[in-house]
């Protein structure tokens, strides 16, 4: 750290610095444009100005967490492109300050500059002129945050090395800004790739992370259920809290305590619980039941400091249908329901913890909500872009109960996340959650194939933190302009432009209305029966599918060409994934439909000897070196390496086999078809007849 100057000289350094930021408003030809995500409450814009080849950043208070923010900011600084070789000489200086000290009350005096209420426990000043940026905040968070805005306005590589002056005042629209990751469904992250979760989540100001777990938290006295290698431990939780806690981001476990146990109840140990043998649900009134919950969750309470446990408890669709059979007949689904979670609020009561549970209840049953502990927080989720959100947060908010609101980042069962969806439900549900007095967001990952890749999802889940900071509805376009430059480093727009290419290429897989997930359709026969019917759905618009899949993957070249060092580059890879599996859905079909067409042209004229040439040809496409087949094979085969190696970039090994197989299985399907195909023209090269479609594997075209 750099010597600190006295609190004399640094006030006298401030008075200086008051004369040079403009207050008001300048004229527009001299706004810098700076895309900011969150984009900040109040932010006036002055000229840029040079950025000097040193940059001295201080700590008058010697606080350890504004030491700590300040040490990031000192990251960030470290990785700018040097300065210009007549860059001046004097540095530019970043002073951090609390609102109790006495230089920042001279500031914000001389600036007429108010700290409100509602900034205290987050919120901060950001004030920058030719000199350098001083950062104002109550908390170490709301320091921390006024230290990811500067981070966004550095220069990137190959840009000017310049930076605005003006002054900013910001604080958050929701007091909780999470991510729900479920952890519970294959992909099980790295503790290091957690980490690395972490700080890009807070450099979003996102101040939540919630594990979701249904077996994958270890329990030393039910390790049962727990799969070797693929279950957070005691020692690592206490690890990833503290790493957390440097970030101002609470880890807020969420460990179903009702529904989604499958992963438990398959187990027979816990058979005496279950509602139905091997099933899914809790069954409320079972001696062991409650127990058992008490248990995980005392231990939670120990490992977790969080003031939050989550406890799951949506869909429960087996409520009913086993032990519970008579009660519900009698009671009703909701009374059963709201009554096993007073059970639950009432064994947790002494861990002193809120507790969270997903708000299925208030759709499904809304009369039932009265009866839930007034002081439980209700989280009513829903993904569709286009849902009525009010009602479902409204149950809650009228039974006098906070609510945090769920959206989702439209991940699951997908090749790529459908981003057109994820976004428009983020921006809806969060709008309306704020209109509604949701004091918080919760966006949402889910594996349910089991090949979910996170790094496939920062698009979406980032928008999630921008739009619970902003107040209101929080612009899609301003987040898509800005998300390849704040994430990435890239200056070109080309990451953006890729990101708006493979939501074109879903677009066009959906208007194919296959009432298919894109993940079924990748993996579907298309010779099957089923896959016939797909191909002629698809047909139409294969051509645009394949075609923006394709100018996605030329889009990520060009801009990892132009900027080497571009940030995050193993979520560039699993973009260029996405790109590369949806552009597979379209060639499989593609080639599928070639290979019957052209089988169907050998076989007509096969015995006639001026098409000899012609026959060999078409057979030599079905396959050869240069086969359809072996084009099929080759790229399955691709995309089973380039998978491999994004999932094990954040996933421990557990589970990824479960996905290759699929590849194994397609690889060998395209490599047998080969060779069939290659067997029958050296047969017919003999004086053999080609065989039938049928006995090769081809689908019936009798009514094509």
């Amino acid at each position: 750290m750099p010597r600190r100057p006295s609190s004399a000289a640094l006030v006298s350094a401030l008075a200086v610095f008051s004369a040079l930021v403009a207050v008001s408003s300048p004229p527009a030809s001299a706004q810098v444009p700076v895309p900011l995500q969150p984009a900040p409450r109040e932010a006036q814009w002055g000229t840029a100005v040079d950025l000097p080849a040193r940059i001295l950043i201080s700590v008058p208070g010697r606080n350890a967490e504004d030491e700590f923010a300040a040490n990031d900011l000192a990251g960030a600084v470290k990785q700018l492109a040097p300065a210009p070789a007549q860059s001046s000489l004097v540095p530019y200086r970043v002073v951090l300050l609390r609102t109790d000290s006495l230089e920042a009350k001279a500031l914000l005096a001389r600036e007429h500059l108010a700290f409100d209420p509602a900034m205290e426990s987050e919120g901060y000043i950001l004030l920058l002129d030719a000199h350098g940026a001083t950062i104002i905040g109550a908390t170490g968070s709301g320091i921390f945050y006024g230290v990811q805005t500067l981070k966004q306005m550095l220069p990137l590589a190959g840009a000017p090395r310049v930076i605005p002056t003006g002054t900013i005042r910001d604080w958050p629209a929701m007091a909780y800004r999470g991510i729900d990751d479920d952890l519970s469904r294959g992909p099980f992250p790295t503790l290091e790739f957690q980490k690395h979760q972490i700080r890009i989540f807070a450099s979003f100001k996102i101040n939540i992370y919630s594990p979701y777990f249904e077996h994958t938290l270890l329990y030393p006295d039910h390790p049962l259920p727990a799969p070797p290698g693929s279950a957070l431990t005691p020692a690592e939780v206490a690890d990833l809290v503290a790493y957390a806690r440097q970030y101002h981001v609470t880890v807020l476990p969420e460990q179903e305590a009702f529904g989604h146990l499958h992963q438990v109840l398959k187990y027979e140990i816990y058979q005496d619980v279950a509602e139905t043998p091997d099933g899914h649900v809790l069954a409320p009134g079972q001696p062991g039941t409650l127990p058992l919950i008490k248990d995980w969750f005392t231990q939670i309470a120990q490992e977790f400091p969080s003031p939050f446990i989550h406890i799951g408890a949506d869909e429960t669709f087996e409520l009913g249908a086993g032990r519970t059979r008579d009660q519900v007949q009698a009671q009703g689904y909701g009374p059963v329901y709201v009554n096993f979670l007073k059970q639950i609020h009432d064994a947790l009561a002494p861990l002193n913890r809120r507790l969270l549970f997903w708000g299925d209840i208030g759709d499904a049953n809304p009369d039932a909500v009265p009866g839930l502990p007034k002081d439980m927080i209700a989280v009513p989720w829903n993904y569709s872009p286009t849902a009525d959100f009010d009602k479902l947060i409204e149950p809650f908010a009228k039974a006098g109960m906070e609510t945090w609101v769920a959206p989702g980042d439209a991940n699951w069962n997908s090749v790529y996340p459908v981003e057109k969806n994820a976004l428009w439900n983020i921006q809806g549900f969060i709008r309306e959650g704020q209109k509604l007095g949701s004091t918080g967001a919760l966006t949402t990952v889910w594996n349910d194939d089991g090949e979910g890749l996170f790094n496939m999802d920062w698009y979406g889940v980032l928008f999630g933190a921008v739009a619970a900071w902003q107040p209101g509805e929080s612009s899609i376009a301003n987040y898509q302009d800005a998300y390849g430059q704040l994430f990435h480093g890239d200056a070109t727009g080309k990451i953006n432009a890729a990101e708006k290419e493979l939501m074109a290429a879903e677009e066009a897989l959906d208007n194919a209305q296959t009432n298919m997930t894109s993940d079924e359709v990748f993996w579907l026969d298309p010779w099957s029966a089923q896959g016939q019917a797909v191909a002629a759905k698809l047909q139409p618009t294969i051509a645009d599918l394949r075609t923006h899949a394709e100018q996605a993957i030329i889009l990520l070249d060009q801009a990892r060409a132009s900027n080497p060092g571009l940030r995050e580059p193993n979520a560039l890879i699993a973009m260029d994934l996405g790109a590369r599996r949806l552009d597979l859905i379209g060639m499989k079909f593609e080639l599928a439909a070639q290979i019957v067409s052209g089988y169907a042209q050998a076989l007509a004229q096969q015995h006639d000897k001026t098409k000899t040439s012609d026959t060999e040809r078409q057979l030599d496409e079905i396959s050869s070196n240069n086969g359809r087949c072996q084009d099929l094979r080759d790229a399955f085969s691709a995309i089973r390496g380039e998978y491999s190696q994004v999932w094990l970039g954040e996933n421990r090994p557990y589970w990824l086999n479960n996905v290759t197989v699929r590849y194994d299985l397609a690889i060998e399907r395209w490599q047998r078809r080969g060779e069939h195909f290659a067997q029958a023209t050296r047969d017919w090269q003999n004086g053999m007849d080609l065989p039938a479609p049928a006995s090769m594997g081809l689908p019936d075209q009798s009514s094509h």
